[in-house]
C-alpha cells in the first residue's frame, strides 16, 4: 500500500502542487483526502447498502425485524471498526511523512555543505553573513565560522546589487584574501518571513585565469608616434651647429623617458619618432601626466621659444597596422587641439593629457590657399549651398555665414542660413541683414532645409566642429556633401566625414578664416558692406576687442574688411544692449565670488540670456588679477556656463570636465538635467583638478 502512496505524491507533485509545501506537511489533508476516497470508496458502498437493506428487512415485519436489527449492529459495528482503523492508518503515513522530509532537508543540508566550492548564505540590505561552507571560510582566510560577519569587511568591492537586479552572476571579477571569484547567486524570501531577504552565494576561483588575462592584456603592443611640433618655428634662426646640439638634447630626453617602457624608439622623420612599447607602462606614463611634455618645454629653449612635444597614442586596435592608425589619429588630434600635449586613441575614445602651454599661431597662407581653392570647387558643384553653426547662434557664427553667402553668391549659387532666429545672440546683426535684398529669404529654418535639399547640396558647418553642438543633427545626417570651418579646439566628439575640413586652433574665429578664404574667392567689391561688418563683429567678439588670441593674420583680415567697407563705428553699435540688459549684467557681477585667489565665479538662480553670461564673464577679467571667470545660470532643466581666461589658464580643458568646449581664452558649455549648485560644486572640482595637474598653486 505504501508504495501506491509514493505513486499518488508523485501524481500529486507533477499536478502542479509545490513539493516543497508537501514536504513540509502543509498539504497532508488533502493527500489523506485523496487516499480516503479511493482506498475506502468501497466499503462505505457496501455499509450503505447493507444498512438500505436492514430498514428494508425490518419493514417485512415478524422475524424479519431482530434479523434487520443484527444487520444494523453489524454495519455499526463494522462503521466504528473502519474509522478507527483509518485514523491508525492516517497516524501511521502522518509519522512516515514526517521522517521522510527531515531525511529530505537533511541530505539537502548536506549537500549545501559538502559543496566543492565556497558557499555562503547572507543578507543584501546589510551585507550580514548567515551560513558559510567550509570551502568559503578557507578562502576567506578566517579560522573561525563567519557567523554574523559582514561579507563588505572579507571583500570591500564586493556589491549585492546585482542579486537585487535579479541576475545570477557578478558583472566584474570579485576579491578576497588576495584571490579573485566569479560569483555566482540567487535571492529568495522565506515564506515564515516575507520582509526578509537572503541570498546564496557561490564563489568560483578564476585567480589563475585572470592573471593570465592580465598578463595578455598589459603585453599588448601600442603604438605612440612622438612630434616636436614646432619644430619649424624652433629652429628658424639657428644654425647647424646649434640645430644639431638642440636636437641632441631633445632626443636624450625623449630616450630617458621611453626606456621606463621597456619599448622600441626609432627616429622617422627629422621631427617625428615611432615608439613601440607594452601596454602595461600606459598607467605609469598617464599618472605621471606624461612627464617627457613639460621635461622638454623646460629645458629645451632658444632665442625665447620653448620645444613642444605632442604624443598620439594609439591602443586596443586588432592589429600593429590599426594601432598605428589610432596613433596618428592621435596625433592629429592633439595638434588640432594647440599642441604640447599627449591623446590616446583607442576604439572607444580619446584621453586627453597637458595642453596647458599657450598656443602660438603656426599657419601658412598655403594652407588658406589650397583650402579656398578646394571650397570654392565644393560650392561650384553644389546645387545648393546650406550654411549652419551651433546653436544659439552669436556674431562669429553669423558673421562667418555671411562670409560663405558672399562666396556662394560670386560663385552663382543659392545659400540659405540655416538657424533659429529666436534662439541668438545676434538679433542685430541678423535684422541689418535681413534689410539687404539678397537676405530677404536667406534665413531659414532647420525643417525647411530637409525639405529643400537634395544629393548635390552642400552643408557648410561654420564656428563648431562637434555633430551635438550643431543647429541641426538631423541635416548634419541628412547631407552628403560636408565642410566644416572652425577654430576651436577639437574635442574627443567631432565631425570626422567632412569633404573639406578647415580646422584651424590657432585661428582667432571662425570669421577670421572666412575673410582668409575670400581674400582668394572674391572681390572686395563683391562684399556687400553689412557682410563685412559682420565678419569684422565675429573677429571683435571672439578676440574681445584684439585683446586675446590676436596675432599678425587676424589684423590682416582686420584690414582686409576695413578696405572691404567695414565700419567700425556700426561693428561697435551691434554690440550695444538695452538699458535692462546692462542691469542685469552688473547685478551678476555683484553676485560674483573669488574663488583660488584669482578665478572669479558668478552664478544666478533665475535664467539669464546667453549674451548676458558670456558678456558678464568678459566684464569679470577686467577685475584687477582675475586670470579666469565661469557665469553659471539656469536654463530650464539645464544649466549654462560660460567662460573666459587671459590666458593664462586653460578655461577649455576645465569645461571639458563638465561636456562643454571652447579654446583656451574663450569656452562655454551646458550641463543637461541639473541645478546651478550641483554644477558650482562640479566647476571647482574641475578648477581644482586642472590647477593641480597643471602645477599651478593659485
Amino acid at each position: 500500500m505504501y508504495y501506491h502512496f509514493l505513486f499518488d505524491i508523485i501524481n500529486h507533485q507533477s499536478s502542479g502542487s509545490n513539493p516543497f509545501k508537501f514536504c513540509l506537511g502543509k498539504e497532508v489533508p488533502a493527500i489523506f483526502y485523496h487516499l480516503v476516497e479511493k482506498y475506502q470508496v468501497k466499503t462505505r458502498l457496501y455499509l450503505t447498502l447493507l444498512l438500505i437493506f436492514a430498514v428494508a428487512t425490518y419493514f417485512l415485519g415478524g422475524y424479519a425485524r431482530y434479523l434487520a436489527v443484527a444487520e444494523a449492529v453489524v454495519a455499526i459495528a463494522v462503521a466504528v471498526f473502519l474509522q478507527i482503523t483509518s485514523r491508525k492508518r492516517s497516524k501511521e503515513l502522518e509519522e512516515y511523512i514526517e521522517s521522510m522530509t527531515s531525511s529530505l532537508q537533511t541530505a539537502s543540508t548536506g549537500t549545501l555543505t559538502n559543496f566543492p566550492i565556497p558557499a555562503m548564505i547572507f543578507r543584501p540590505d546589510t551585507t550580514e553573513i548567515l551560513w558559510a561552507n567550509s570551502h568559503f571560510i578557507a578562502a576567506s582566510g578566517s579560522k573561525r565560522r563567519l557567523k554574523d560577519d559582514r561579507i563588505s569587511a572579507l571583500s570591500p568591492d564586493f556589491s549585492s546589487a546585482w542579486l537585487l537586479e535579479g541576475k545570477t552572476e557578478s558583472p566584474a571579477p570579485v576579491e578576497m584574501n588576495g584571490r579573485r571569484y566569479r560569483v555566482f547567486g540567487t535571492i529568495f524570501r522565506p515564506e515564515r518571513q516575507p520582509g526578509r531577504i537572503m541570498a546564496t552565494t557561490y564563489w568560483v576561483d578564476i585567480t589563475d585565469l585572470a592573471e593570465r588575462y592580465d598578463e595578455f592584456l598589459g603585453s599588448r603592443a601600442v603604438c605612440a608616434i612622438i612630434l616636436l611640433d614646432n619644430y619649424d618655428e624652433f629652429f628658424k634662426n639657428t644654425d647647424e651647429k646649434e640645430k644639431t646640439a638642440l636636437l641632441s638634447a631633445i632626443y636624450d630626453k625623449i630616450d630617458k623617458w621611453a626606456k621606463e617602457g621597456s619599448g622600441i624608439l626609432c627616429k622617422l622623420d627629422r621631427d617625428r619618432y615611432l615608439y613601440i612599447f607594452e601596454d602595461r607602462y600606459i598607467a605609469k606614463f598617464a599618472a605621471d601626466k606624461f612627464s617627457l611634455l613639460e621635461s622638454v618645454r623646460e629645458s629645451t629653449t632658444f632665442g625665447g621659444l620653448h620645444a613642444t612635444l605632442s604624443i598620439g597614442i594609439g591602443r586596443d586596435g586588432e592589429s600593429f597596422e590599426e594601432n598605428y592608425r589610432f596613433a596618428s589619429m592621435a596625433i592629429e588630434m592633439a595638434l588640432s587641439r594647440g599642441g604640447d600635449q599627449a591623446v590616446i586613441k583607442s576604439k572607444a575614445n580619446y584621453e586627453f593629457y597637458g595642453g596647458h602651454s599657450t598656443e602660438m599661431e603656426k599657419r601658412t597662407k598655403v594652407k588658406s590657399r589650397v583650402m579656398a581653392n578646394a571650397f570654392g570647387e565644393l560650392i561650384s558643384d553644389a546645387t545648393a549651398v546650406f550654411v549652419m553653426g551651433h546653436r544659439i547662434a552669436d556674431l562669429d557664427t553669423v558673421g562667418a555665414a555671411a562670409g560663405v553667402f558672399c562666396i556662394a553668391r560670386k560663385r552663382g549659387k543659392r545659400a540659405y542660413i540655416v538657424l533659429d532666429t529666436e534662439k541668438t545672440v545676434a538679433g542685430n546683426l541678423i535684422a541689418r541683414l535681413r534689410e539687404l535684398p539678397d537676405y530677404e529669404d536667406a534665413f531659414i529654418s532647420a525643417q525647411d532645409a530637409l525639405l529643400m535639399a537634395d544629393s548635390k547640396s552642400l552643408l557648410v558647418v561654420v564656428d563648431t566642429s562637434r555633430p551635438e553642438q550643431v543647429e541641426s543633427e538631423s541635416l548634419l545626417l541628412s547631407l552628403n556633401q560636408l565642410a566644416v570651418i572652425d577654430h576651436h579646439r577639437r574635442a574627443a566628439t567631432f565631425i570626422d566625414n567632412a569633404t573639406l575640413n578647415f580646422h584651424e586652433p590657432y585661428a582667432s574665429s571662425a570669421s577670421e578664416l572666412v575673410v582668409e578664404m575670400m581674400q582668394y574667392l572674391v572681390d572686395q567689391s563683391d562684399i556687400l558692406r553689412v557682410e563685412a561688418e559682420a565678419l569684422l563683429a565675429g573677429i571683435v567678439l571672439d578676440t574681445k576687442s584684439f585683446a586675446i588670441r590676436t596675432g599678425s593674420r587676424t589684423f590682416d583680415a582686420a584690414a582686409y574688411l576695413r578696405r572691404a567697407g567695414a565700419d567700425t563705428i556700426e561693428v561697435k553699435r551691434l554690440f550695444q544692449q538695452d538699458f535692462d540688459t546692462t542691469l542685469e549684467r552688473f547685478a551678476l557681477i555683484q553676485n560674483a565670488r573669488i574663488y583660488r585667489n584669482d578665478i572669479a565665479i558668478a552664478s544666478s538662480l533665475k535664467p539669464e540670456k546667453r549674451i548676458i553670461i558670456a558678456q558678464t564673464a568678459d566684464e569679470l577679467l577686467n577685475i584687477e588679477g582675475i586670470e579666469a571667470s565661469f557665469v553659471v545660470s539656469p536654463d530650464g532643466e539645464n544649466v549654462n556656463v560660460s567662460a573666459r581666461s587671459i590666458g593664462t589658464v586653460n578655461v577649455q580643458l576645465i569645461l571639458e570636465k563638465l561636456g562643454g568646449g571652447g579654446n583656451q581664452s574663450t569656452a562655454g558649455g551646458q550641463v543637461m538635467k541639473s541645478t546651478v549648485p550641483e554644477v558650482l560644486t562640479r566647476l571647482k572640482t574641475a578648477i581644482d583638478d586642472y590647477l593641480a595637474s597643471s602645477g599651478q598653486a593659485t
